[in-house]
C-alpha cells in the first residue's frame, strides 16, 4: 500500500501541479480580488521556481558533496544503487540509461582504478506494471560487457525502494561475510535517505555521491535572470526526495 501510495504523492508533490491549481483557481473563481490574487500567486510562484540560481542552490544545500577518488583507500565492495535505467523502450536488446548513469559508471571507474575490489548492485523495478527484467539484471550486463568478471559481481535484484535496497544488501553481505569494507554509491541528492537506511539496516558503508543535479555556484545573468524549464523538474526531485526523507523518518525506516 505505501508504495501506491508514494506513487500518488509523487504527483501530487509536482510543482507544476502546484502552479497549473493556482493558476486555474486565478481563471475559474468568481470574486475578482481573489482571482487576481491567485494568477499572482501563479505568476510568481513560476518565476520562483524556474530560476536556476535558487534551485542551483537549494540544491547544494541539499546534495552530499563530492569526495576526491584519490582520498579513497581500498574497499572490499562498492553498492550501487539502481533507479537509472528504462525498462519500457523496445527492443529489448541494450540497456536504456536515463540520467543517473553516474551511479553505475562512477562504480565502473572506481573498478578499474582499483578502489573497489567487487561491485554489488542491488534493485530489482520500482514500476507499477510489470517491466522487462530488473535494473539490477540490466545493469549486470553492461558491466560484463565491459569485462567485468562475474566473480567480482553481486546481484541483488528484489528491492522495490531505498528501504529494501538496503535490507536485503544486508541480506546479501551476510551470506558473504568475506566483503567487510562498503562504499555506498548513489546519487548526490539521493545520499541522505540512502546513508540513513543503510544504516538503520545495520550497516556503515563510507559515501560516494554521484550523478550531481547542481554545478558550481555561478553567478551569471543567465543563472541571476533568466527562467529555465528544467528548473521546474529540479524542484520536483528536490522536493520528493526531501518528503520522502522525511516520511522514512517518521516510519522509523532511517
Amino acid at each position: 500500500m505505501f508504495f501506491y501510495l508514494s506513487k500518488l504523492l509523487d504527483f501530487l508533490l509536482l510543482p507544476i501541479v502546484w502552479i497549473f491549481a493556482l493558476l486555474l483557481l486565478g481563471l475559474i473563481l468568481k470574486k475578482p480580488l481573489l482571482r487576481k490574487r491567485f494568477l499572482i500567486a501563479g505568476i510568481g510562484l513560476l518565476l520562483f521556481l524556474s530560476n536556476p540560481f535558487i534551485i542551483n542552490d537549494a540544491l547544494l544545500a541539499w546534495e552530499k558533496p563530492p569526495v576526491p577518488i584519490a582520498e579513497l583507500p581500498v574497499y572490499d565492495a562498492g553498492i550501487v544503487l539502481t533507479g537509472i535505467t528504462s525498462g519500457d523502450k523496445s527492443p529489448h536488446d541494450r540497456v536504456y540509461f536515463n540520467k543517473g548513469a553516474d551511479r553505475i559508471m562512477h562504480a565502473l571507474q572506481l573498478y578499474r582504478q582499483g578502489k573497489i575490489r567487487k561491485i554489488i548492485i542491488t534493485g530489482g523495478s520500482g514500476a507499477i506494471l510489470q517491466r522487462y527484467g530488473t535494473e539490477a539484471d540490466e545493469l549486470q550486463k553492461i558491466l560484463l560487457q565491459a569485462n567485468v568478471p562475474e566473480t567480482d559481481i553481486l546481484v541483488e535484484n528484489k528491492s522495490r525502494n531505498t528501504r529494501e535496497n538496503a535490507l536485503f544488501t544486508k541480506e546479501l553481505l551476510d551470506k558473504n561475510p568475506e566483503i567487510k569494507s562498503t562504499l555506498l554509491i548513489t546519487s548526490a541528492f539521493h545520499m541522505r535517505r540512502s546513508e540513513g537506511c543503510f544504516q538503520k539496516a545495520g550497516l556503515q558503508p563510507d559515501l560516494f555521491p554521484a550523478d550531481f543535479y547542481t554545478v558550481d555556484r555561478s553567478f551569471t545573468p543567465d543563472d541571476l535572470l533568466l527562467p529555465q524549464e528544467y528548473c521546474l523538474h529540479y524542484w520536483s526531485v528536490l522536493v520528493h526526495e526531501m518528503v520522502g526523507f522525511f516520511m522514512y523518518k517518521v516510519l522509523g525506516y532511517i
